[in-house]
């Protein structure tokens, strides 16, 4: 492994595990990323098709050509994310943790009242008082509070990484499970972000030239849709193109080898020289009105389910989208989502979840380079594992898979790994409340005030445990 380089090309037969990140450059294979996804289905692997390190190829044989190595690869990010979401501390963590800090004089100083008030008072054997303040120190246990959260938040995030989320920061758990506004892009999120290209109107008599410059200038671009028309358009030439510049939320532009000023987005480039509104993607060449793309694209499976889901947790869903009015009133009509807006550019985007964050703890998940702004703005970012890299990067919480039941069972994780926490919490004060004053009383002495302690700190780890297998409703 330490020999590969990025651009090796290797060869992997069917049962081998792909060794590392690549692209698929010859063969068509089935391959079982399960371990990364969660997912036990087989996922059909094309020419140009990305390969993730550590996955199966359960059938057939294949070609690839190395893209990362070594720390940059998926499994190593994803290690790295894990073992820093383990090791940082949640808000309630901290308040443990100072509560733990005023704990330990307050039971030192609890053990040397009980040998002066035992003895000068009451008359008590120096002996028996003094076994009496030994037993009030030995049955305390500010260890179970200590490992309370630490605990809970290990198991809480493993359990998340065995379903195929990978979660950065422990606190990421604590605000996902209070989130009371979710909001959403639409596509690529809530829909599959698979277009097909349903009809093109043509404006010009070029159209093999218009075709291939669709295909081009979108290939600078990793927006959903521009991926879908690279994929779905027939070029039959190449066309170079220089000065490409993309204005997130809103278009494409270049200049070709012939000099020719194109522009591709959506219809506020061509707002001023038509007023059919109706279709998805304009072209402009030269300023003038080339092409008008109609797509069609469903929605992802189950995500209806999952707004339902958030509806019944009180959990208000809010859909924000770049697209035309028409397209998102149709998805949120269709999904029961009431508050919805439309041809919102990114910074509106950020805006409207900072608006949002003043009220209550907000949650925005999308998947585009137009998302990333929001994503980061908002109280917990959420995105999928082939969204763009700066929405990866924006994000707190990545779904490995493109399954919309993940995001539900992330939000269960997040519940009930808070709410372990505080059930150790209350065990763990609930404990000292009721041990202390007995112990100082004289009822037990300190080898069962040992016992105790000991089972105290069983009694934590093992209601965090009973997270790997709990049924979460």
């Amino acid at each position: 492994m330490k020999e590969l380089r990025k651009g090796d090309v290797l060869q992997v037969n069917e049962g081998d595990a792909i060794p590392t990140d690549g692209s698929l450059v010859s063969g068509i294979a089935y391959v079982d990323e399960s371990m990364l996804t969660g997912e036990t289905e087989m996922v059909k692997k094309e020419v140009g098709d990305s390969l993730t390190g550590a996955s199966i190829l359960s059938s057939g044989n294949l070609r690839m050509k190395v893209t990362a190595v070594g720390k940059e690869t998926v499994l190593n990010k994803i290690i790295d994310l894990v073992k820093n979401a383990q090791s940082q501390e949640p808000d309630i963590q901290r308040l443990a943790d100072r509560i733990s800090a005023v704990f330990v004089p307050v039971v030192l100083s609890i053990s040397v009242l009980t040998v002066l008030i035992s003895y000068f008072i009451f008359s008590i054997p120096f002996t028996t008082a003094l076994m009496n303040a030994i037993a009030v120190l030995v049955i305390s246990c500010p260890c179970a509070m200590g490992l309370a959260t630490p605990a809970a938040i290990m198991v809480g995030v493993g359990r998340a990484a065995k379903e195929g989320i990978l979660i950065k920061g422990s606190r990421t758990l604590e605000i996902f499970a209070e989130v009371k506004n979710m909001v959403f892009d639409k596509t690529g999120t809530l829909t599959e972000g698979k277009f097909s290209i349903s009809h093109i109107e043509y404006y010009g008599k070029e159209q093999d030239r218009i075709n291939s410059v669709v295909h081009a200038l979108e290939n600078h671009s990793s927006h959903p849709i521009a991926k879908s028309l690279v994929r779905g358009i027939d070029a039959k030439t190449n066309v170079n193109f220089k000065e490409v510049k993309e204005t997130k939320g809103l278009k494409i532009e270049g200049i070709d080898d012939v000099g020719d000023h194109w522009e591709i987005g959506s219809y506020a480039i061509a707002e001023k020289l038509t007023n059919n509104d109706k279709h998805n993607v304009y072209l402009l060449k030269n300023g003038v009105l080339a092409a008008g793309i109609d797509l069609e694209d469903a929605l992802k499976k189950d995500i209806g389910k999952v707004i339902q889901y958030f509806n019944e947790e009180e959990i208000t869903s809010y859909l924000l989208s770049g697209d035309k009015e028409a397209k998102v009133s149709e998805v949120a009509n269709e999904l029961s989502i009431s508050n919805y807006e439309a041809e919102k550019l990114p910074e509106e985007k950020h805006a409207r979840i900072e608006s949002l964050k003043a009220s209550a703890i907000t949650v925005m998940v999308g998947d585009g380079i137009n998302d990333a702004a929001a994503l980061a703005k908002a109280d917990v970012g959420i995105t999928f594992s082939s969204a763009s890299d700066v929405a990866v990067q924006s994000a707190g919480i990545v779904l490995l898979n493109d399954s919309a039941k993940t995001l539900m069972e992330a939000h269960k994780i997040s519940k009930h790994t808070l709410i372990t926490i505080k059930q150790n919490l209350f065990w763990a004060f609930a404990y000292n409340i009721v041990a202390i004053p007995i112990a100082a009383l004289g009822f037990l002495n300190p080898m069962w005030g040992a016992l105790f302690m000991a089972f105290s700190d069983v009694v934590v780890i093992g209601n965090s445990l009973r997270l790997r297998r709990k049924k979460l409703k």
